[in-house]
């Protein structure tokens, strides 16, 4: 642990600074997750309030997936350089600034512009908090703590569709934001309550604006392209990301200082499979709440309280488990648990594409329960495998691309749900006579989904061994 300026005669306890931070960092890890699950309760309400359709509504979640993305790795590498818990702390405020503003946007076009500004915040958050976390505890631990923080974030996505189904249902679609303004609120002061040292191993290196630029601008085209694959402008712009990527590759490698070390993939086989593994779990899952929402309200006419109650399945049994697989990945291979954990995930997303509007209730929640239990077993393991693979001077790029990989593959899930919504139901709303267009799209999306999963399941299989 690298820590700025200790005062050499009242040096704090390291049991009380690793108690601190994993307090600080486990909550701020609940906060993103929350955010985007109560969210997703609030969609339809907000599209009724400010008219956007179902393609318009996947762009409030994809505009802050898109943008913290772009600006994920480059604030891994400044809190590297710069200070982890300098960014952690500024992108908490920044958060916490922008949901307040998003609880009062007037129109469309705003609210999208906030989500954006939302993501930069939210790529100080994601880049820093596993670093810091590894920073501290020594290898033996990494697994039970790393677990913890799995654990915080499944926290955050089960009490998250809970909270957003009752706020929405009894105070509106803009309480969401103002509660999360508030926890951000309360983080903050957290933070400069309790967590006064500094962690940066690459103190002093230069870090690579050119390199940040190229890789910002290649993620826009690459993900806006797929997003828009059936227009001309995606493409156009699709080709065009895979050139910037070459670019951006090219670059790197002759950087003295680059903003994302590509040898470490060619050289360290355990961080690439695994970091591919994350990103293909989190493509075939991320959007399964989105559809979920929209199917319990749109097709089933629930609620949004009651389809928040029956959506909180998956994360409470992610919440259940991942301390359990945190701690079996100190002792077992990781890729042997996050493996199983991936298919049992592509299992339960197959089954969604059954789905009709007569289902019982019963076997949706059967299947969020195994979806939940498939999630847990992966996450901690592949966590635990990505940030043990490498060494304290790349731990925020480390935590950057792990973070990347999530919402990139986030991305994906959602660029894949627009373009297929796109095609079958266009600019219309949901409404009763959308209802066959709408699960015809579900099935077809689901089943791409367990594809994908099948495919996780060898890429968690081919990282090698770590213990």
């Amino acid at each position: 642990m690298t820590i700025a300026s200790p005062a050499p005669t009242n040096s704090p306890d390291p049991a009380s600074v690793r108690r601190a931070v994993a307090f600080v960092v486990n909550l701020g890890a609940f906060l993103s997750p929350f955010m985007a699950a109560s969210l997703n309760l609030g969609l339809p309400a907000m599209g009724r309030d400010l008219h956007m359709g179902a393609t318009t509504l996947s762009w409030v979640a994809g505009a802050f997936l898109l943008s913290a993305a772009v600006f994920t790795v480059p604030f891994g590498r400044i809190a590297d350089i710069y200070g982890r818990r300098r960014i952690l702390l500024y992108g908490n405020a920044l958060f916490a600034l922008f949901s307040l503003l998003a609880a009062f946007a007037p129109s469309a076009t705003v609210m999208l512009v906030l989500r954006v500004l939302q993501g930069v915040a939210g790529a100080m958050l994601i880049s820093t908090g596993t670093a810091i976390l590894t920073s501290v505890f020594p290898p033996g631990d990494r697994g039970r703590i790393l677990g913890r923080n799995v654990t915080a974030v499944y926290l955050g996505l089960a009490l998250g569709p809970f909270a957003g189904g009752f706020l929405t249902q009894h105070f509106g679609w803009r309480s969401v934001f103002l509660v999360n303004s508030l926890l951000g609120l309360v983080l903050v002061a957290t933070m400069l309550a309790k967590l006064h040292d500094e962690w940066a191993e690459a103190r002093g290196e230069v870090f690579d604006s050119a390199g940040a630029l190229i890789y910002g601008t290649t993620l826009v085209a690459l993900m806006y392209g797929f997003s828009r694959l059936s227009s001309t402008t995606g493409f156009w712009l699709l080709p065009l990301g895979l050139l910037g990527l070459g670019v951006f590759i090219a670059w790197e490698m002759r950087s003295r200082s680059p903003v994302l070390d590509v040898s470490l993939f060619r050289a360290n086989p355990v961080f690439a499979f695994s970091s591919l593994a994350a990103l293909i779990h989190y493509c075939a899952t991320f959007a399964v709440t989105f559809l979920l929402s929209l199917y319990l309200q749109s097709i089933r006419g629930l609620s949004p309280q009651q389809a928040g109650l029956l959506l909180v399945a998956q994360p409470v049994m992610m919440a259940l488990f991942s301390p359990l697989a945190g701690r079996l990945s100190d002792r077992i291979e990781p890729r042997v648990l996050a493996s199983i954990g991936m298919g049992v995930t592509a299992v339960g997303v197959f089954l969604l594409s059954f789905l009709r509007a007569g289902t019982p209730t019963p076997l949706v929640v059967a299947d969020l329960v195994l979806l939940g239990i498939g999630f847990a077993f992966f996450s901690s393991p592949n966590t635990n495998a990505v940030m043990s693979a490498l060494d304290k001077r790349h731990l925020g790029v480390g935590s950057g691309i792990l973070g990347t990989m999530r919402l990139l593959g986030q991305n994906l899930s959602m660029g894949m749900v627009m373009m297929i919504l796109a095609l079958h139901l266009g600019s219309r709303p949901l409404g009763s006579d959308m209802q066959v267009p709408f699960l015809r799209s579900l099935h077809l999306i689901f089943q791409i989904f367990s594809l994908l999963g099948v495919a996780g399941v060898f890429a968690s299989l081919a990282r090698g061994r770590m213990h």
